[in-house]
């Protein structure tokens, strides 16, 4: 089009003004401007307007034409000396892109121009031939070359398009029937949470229909709500929080309110797509039945170990009364069983007890007390009172802010400047945390160190227990602290365990406003990370005033009771707390009493006094205060099975009692 529009220029600008020499030789005849008009209609028409199938023959026939008028115009205005043998130059140049269909017909015509010379004329000039010959094969050689190498870059590219499309397809396709087949509910938001994706699974959940749902904001269709059934706003909402932070979200404390307006819990897991605030993807489903499931077995777990305390505190009792030789006599090989069995007995107790503690975490029923703590200092005697386990089995167990905690003159323990890490915290749930790793590390270490370290910043404290034990595969892991997990191999399975330990620390971690970690590798040790908020020490000193003050008030309260009025009325072993020390009269032998729940390390059973010992002062009942009393008779079958806590061994003077769980089988790992 644009080279017949240039020789439609030609033939009407000599009707304007005069032409030179040059000029003249570039006139336009009649019947090639009549060629070259409607060579431009026929290209302008088919520039408007062609079907995309018949875009290269309609190109191909427009090229053709082009040449057909280039050609005639340089053939009729002198050969190969024409004015327009440039104009059969610029055209032949684009033959190449045509592939064979344009380099043919040129070819073609060039050589039948060349014979029709020969035949016609006979002394041609050799130097016309060469002149046609050069300015018809160069630039085809030229336009092979140029668009060939074009030709098949473009086809590569056409190529790597259709594979990329192909590939996207099926990605996409397959994308299409996974997230159709999974029973999750997805749905997919933009950056305005207006949802642009729904799979089947969501609508049966929700119970919205794809086509009711799409395009409509999120809170419309999901609606959330709180365990107080309270609408969430931004500061609560997760996908709210995802699209403002591009974190993602995991969570299964939030309800959803159906189209039937049931309300379910979900399980909802929220992640950004792309950069900030490009959109979400929610995965959820419903947990509304597994929910009530874990219900029903936290009760019957709390129920079935409650109950079945009691029996085991009276075996543990009846044995503890034949261990003690002022109550039966035995022989040694009995005394070796019976103690094998007040073992056992008091490991059952310490299982059910986790069981209690496991039910009233996952129902908040898990008491919390918190007080300020000096951590290092507190974390002495814990440490003290497992060294002996770590002796026996031949580890090196360090304190690292304490190196030589039993020193007592100017050794290194006085020497050694560490900072001041106040919590406030549970003191018995950060005790049984804290003893629980460090008697697990000790527990899975055949040989090496264990070493407990403190250490801080301004806003948290983190004690650390470091072990060169078995280690723990990453793929465990995750799963560590879940309720029962346990890794099963051959070095765990010679250990034995419940897998409760490390949930349990978790609970408690979590109840103290903490959190705990582990870092591990197989064969390398693990290192158990508890970490917790630290008290600025002004505020940590205001508030052990502020305990030291109620103490001080209470006894002043408590000093003008008549403890002559007061009774005691509690059955130990009804009660969920550890049982309690009581006494008896003094006419009966001294005994040993049951674990208590403040002492760092388990004791071996200790040998009551000899008869000759003096007798243990006893409270004399507080109803009616009498100036002496006669000797209560001795204590009978009836009453020893009322109360078997009452009978059970004392310890010696100033022997620490352990806790519940110190020295317990029980595995966490």
């Amino acid at each position: 089009m644009f080279v017949s529009g240039l020789l439609i220029a030609l033939y009407i600008f000599p009707f304007f003004m005069t032409l030179g020499p040059i000029g003249d030789s570039l006139v336009m005849p009649d019947w090639g401007a009549a060629l070259a008009a409607a060579t431009f209609i026929y290209s302008f028409v088919l520039y408007l307007w062609v079907p995309p199938k018949t875009l290269f023959p309609s190109s191909l026939s427009v090229y053709l034409l082009t040449v057909t008028l280039a050609a005639t115009l340089t053939i009729a205005t002198g050969g190969a000396f024409s004015s327009f043998i440039s104009l059969w130059v610029v055209i032949t140049v684009f033959a190449g892109a045509f592939g064979i269909w344009g380099v043919a017909p040129i070819s073609v015509a060039a050589a039948s121009y060349i014979g029709y010379l020969i035949y016609t004329s006979v002394n041609l000039p050799i130097t016309q031939i060469v002149i046609i010959v050069a300015t018809t094969v160069a630039p085809l050689i030229a336009s092979i070359i140029i668009f060939h190498a074009k030709s098949k870059k473009s086809e590569q590219e056409e190529t790597a398009y259709h594979q990329l499309a192909e590939e996207l397809s099926q990605v996409s396709n397959k994308s299409d029937v996974v997230i159709n087949a999974i029973d999750d509910g997805v749905i997919a938001t933009d950056s305005k949470g207006n949802i642009q994706l729904m799979n089947p699974a969501a609508q049966r959940i929700l119970g919205w229909g794809d086509k009711y749902a799409l395009k409509l904001n999120y809170p419309s269709v999901l609606k959330l709500s709180d365990g107080n059934n309270q609408a969430l706003t931004d500061a609560n909402d997760p996908i709210a929080k995802v699209l403002a932070t591009n974190h993602d979200v995991h969570t299964k404390e939030f309800y959803a309110t159906t189209g039937g307006s049931k309300r379910i819990l979900l399980s909802l897991t929220v992640s950004p797509i792309g950069q900030l605030g490009e959109g979400v993807i929610i995965v959820f489903r419903d947990i509304t039945k597994e929910a009530a499931e874990e219900r029903e077995q936290a009760e019957f777990i709390s129920t079935a170990s409650h109950e079945m305390r009691t029996p085991v505190a009276s075996i543990e009792g009846y044995l503890g009364l034949a261990l003690n030789p002022n109550t039966a006599t035995i022989d040694e090989k009995a005394r070796d069983f019976i103690t094998k069995a007040h073992e056992s007995a008091q490991h059952l107790g310490r299982l059910f007890q986790d069981l209690l503690d496991v039910s009233k975490a996952d129902d908040g029923r898990l008491s919390n007390h918190p007080k300020i703590v000096d951590v290092i200092d507190y974390l002495v005697d814990i440490v003290e009172g497992l060294r002996p386990k770590a002796d026996e089995k031949k580890l090196r167990l360090f304190y690292k802010p304490q190196p030589d905690a039993n020193a007592t003159d100017d050794s290194i323990s006085n020497r050694v400047v560490t900072p001041v890490y106040y919590a406030n915290v549970d003191n018995d749930h950060l005790r049984e945390v804290v003893a629980n790793l460090v008697e697990n590390a000790i527990k899975y270490t055949p040989k090496g160190d264990v070493v407990v370290d403190v250490t801080g910043t301004e806003d948290h404290v983190t004690i650390s227990i470091t072990d060169s034990g078995i280690g723990i595969a990453k793929e465990d892991i995750a799963h560590l602290f879940q309720k029962f997990y346990r890794i099963d191999n051959s070095a765990t399975r010679e250990i034995g365990g419940t897998g409760l330990g490390l949930y349990l620390c978790r609970r408690l971690a979590e109840v103290m406003g903490g959190r705990i970690w582990v870092e591990s590798e197989p064969g390398k040790g693990s290192t158990f990370n508890l970490e917790l908020p630290r008290t600025d020490r002004m505020d940590a000193m205001r508030m052990l005033e502020a305990e030291s003050s109620e103490i001080t008030a209470d006894s002043i309260g408590t000093s003008h009771i008549d403890t002559s009025t007061t009774e005691q009325t509690t059955d130990p072993l009804l009660s969920e707390e550890p049982l309690a020390a009581q006494s008896i009269e003094s006419s009966a032998p001294p005994v040993l009493n049951a674990p208590s729940e403040q002492a760092p390390a388990p004791v071996e059973l200790a040998a009551a006094p000899p008869p000759t010992a003096p007798p243990v002062p006893i409270p004399q009942p507080l109803a009616t205060p009498a100036p002496s009393a006669p000797a209560a008779p001795a204590p009978t079958l009836a009453s020893i099975e009322q109360n078997p806590g009452a009978y059970t061994l004392r310890t010696t003077p100033g022997v620490q009692i352990p806790v519940r769980d110190q020295g317990s089988e029980k595995t966490s790992q």
